[in-house]
């Protein structure tokens, strides 16, 4: 399942999503967590100190070792040069899956231990650096992780979660119907809640499944106000977390510790997120990751590469989640399948 956590700046989005993470691994679920917010902050919020956290490898600065792998023998992608971050993957693409190892895992990948035998596996888009400084934006970074999940196939029983930028900038790619569930981390202020405004108006013609979760709620005030302005999208709140801010000072307690009330809307996000598996389409979530990729070839990608990129597109392949099983990492022809 491919879960993403949005929201504006300084609403939680990280510290939730760092909690969901930790929920699903200490209950033995495999995980890929990716920081895909440039301010990369989801390695401390699951008890990286800085110099590790500084340490992990960038996603975006691996691209060319990306494009190579997941290109694999597709005769439609005729270079890695003519890749770009919507390509799609066709008959001869590699596939990323959550339970394996491979390269692409190996250069970007890092465990991070938990508790009690748990782990994550950690991937990050990595930060601005000088060279970036007023020549590159966020979505020059987040083209790693919106490539990779365009050749993921994953399970009921497996995540991918994602912590997305602040405000509505994802929206610049297509990488926001990626997912299979949105969860919108929103305040009870008139600002928490403009951001869920810009995303239900994006999200509408997409499918998109949002899902808004209260955070810093103080009392029942709160809650009604948040309910006022989102109705039946509300989902579940958060409040007051003593867990949240020892952790924060670098002292994690164990994850047992956190506050009942917390743990429950915990089990609710993972709740939603199971239940979102039964409403799965891959038909149309490949053809909306062929929509975009032909709406950036034609305004951009064309133009970049020198190439028709509409020509990547393979018709007779649609991607699906019983390439899961019994697929060698090649995948070659076996990948195709009738649309």
């Amino acid at each position: 399942m491919k879960i993403a956590f949005v929201g504006k700046g300084g609403s939680g989005k990280t510290t939730l999503s760092s909690l969901f993470i930790r929920h699903l691994a200490v209950a033995r679920i495999p995980v890929i967590a990716v920081d895909a917010d440039i301010n990369q902050h989801l390695g401390p919020a699951l008890g990286l100190d800085e110099e590790e956290a500084a340490a992990l490898p960038a996603m975006g600065s691996r691209l060319p070792l990306i494009k190579d792998y997941l290109r694999g023998s597709n005769p439609r992608v005729a270079s890695t040069e003519t890749m770009i971050k919507t390509t799609p993957p066709g008959g001869g693409s590699r596939l990323l899956r959550i339970r394996e190892d491979n390269p692409v895992y190996e250069a970007c990948a890092r465990p991070v231990q938990l508790e009690d035998g748990a782990a994550v596996r950690l991937m990050v888009t990595g930060p601005f650096t000088e060279s970036d400084l007023g020549v590159a934006c966020y979505h020059s970074k987040v083209g790693a992780v919106e490539l990779c999940l365009n050749h993921l196939v994953d399970g009921r029983d497996e995540y991918v979660v994602v912590d997305m930028t602040a405000g509505s900038d994802s929206f610049a790619s297509g990488m926001f119907t990626r997912f299979d569930t949105t969860f919108l981390v929103a305040e009870p202020t008139r600002k928490g809640i403009a951001v869920y405004r810009q995303y239900k108006e994006y999200a509408r013609d997409f499918g998109v499944a949002l899902h808004v979760v209260g955070n810093k709620v103080q009392g029942p005030d709160d809650v009604a106000f948040l309910r006022d302005e989102v109705g039946e999208d509300l989902l579940v709140t958060f409040g007051h977390s003593d867990w949240v801010r020892t952790m924060e000072k670098g002292h994690p307690p164990r994850f047992e510790a956190l506050e009942p009330a917390n743990r429950r809307a915990l089990a609710a996000l993972y709740e939603t997120a199971d239940a979102s598996y039964e409403r799965r389409d891959w038909g149309r979530y490949t053809h909306q990751m062929v929509h975009f990729h032909l709406k950036n070839a034609e305004s951009w990608g064309n133009v970049k590469t020198g190439a028709d990129l509409a020509s990547q597109v393979d018709p007779a392949f649609t991607l699906h989640e019983d390439l899961r099983e019994g697929v060698p990492a090649e995948a070659g022809e076996a990948v195709s399948q009738p649309a």
